[in-house]
């Protein structure tokens, strides 16, 4: 069952007016963000495990908060990914007749939300848990992504703003639920084997 109105009538002036504005731009610009855009997902991982070495030194609580980050992430994709068939909205490079800086991915591939966005909003949001220094980083990046998917023609912008907030909320959820775990927990896992991953002996 398709939920969604036809994506240009939520705002399609606006994204064809930033696929003009990539077509004018020059074409470092536009080659450095069509890069970032598909490949900047990356910088979100390095990002999770510089917070997860660091966490290892502050003991074995902070470590468990930043393993929990990607379990947040993966949450919101899963959410993400299940609205996406719910919604089943085209990708606006097929039904808007305009040249795209990114191949326009196969029907079916659906539009609403934007997964790239969900997931760098989610991992943004976790890892201000983790580190505030570390989360405001990640934070510009998942601005810098959500806004790089409509400049190469990919997505819309309400696709992106949904998929950031959808992202952000799921994670924020998840890693406040952490919370309510037993505060003996990260002590007792830190006696097992899984020490190594949760605590830095050499702190």
């Amino acid at each position: 069952m398709n939920l969604a109105l036809t994506g240009s009538s939520v705002d399609g002036p606006l994204y064809t007016d930033i696929v003009d504005l990539a077509h004018r731009a020059p074409g470092w610009l536009d080659g450095t963000i069509a890069v970032w855009s598909a490949y900047g997902l990356g910088v979100f991982a390095l990002l999770m495990l510089v917070g997860w070495w660091l966490a290892r030194r502050d003991g074995a609580s902070a470590a468990v908060t930043a393993l929990a980050v990607p379990v947040a992430v993966v949450l919101a994709y899963a959410v993400n990914s299940v609205v996406k068939p719910l919604v089943a909205e085209d990708r606006p490079c097929r039904h808007l007749a305009f040249r795209t800086l990114e191949a326009c991915p196969a029907r079916g591939d659906w539009s609403f939300p934007s997964n790239h966005a969900a997931i760098a909003f989610a991992a943004a949001t976790a890892l201000f848990f983790v580190s505030r220094r570390l989360g405001v980083v990640a934070a510009v990046c998942a601005g810098a992504m959500a806004v790089s998917r409509v400049w190469v023609g990919v997505h819309y912008p309400h696709d992106v703003a949904v998929g950031a907030a959808a992202g952000a909320a799921v994670a924020f959820v998840a890693m406040t639920a952490l919370r309510r775990l037993p505060e003996d927990l990260p002590k007792r896992l830190s006696g097992t084997r899984l020490r190594p991953l949760l605590v830095s002996d050499s702190a």
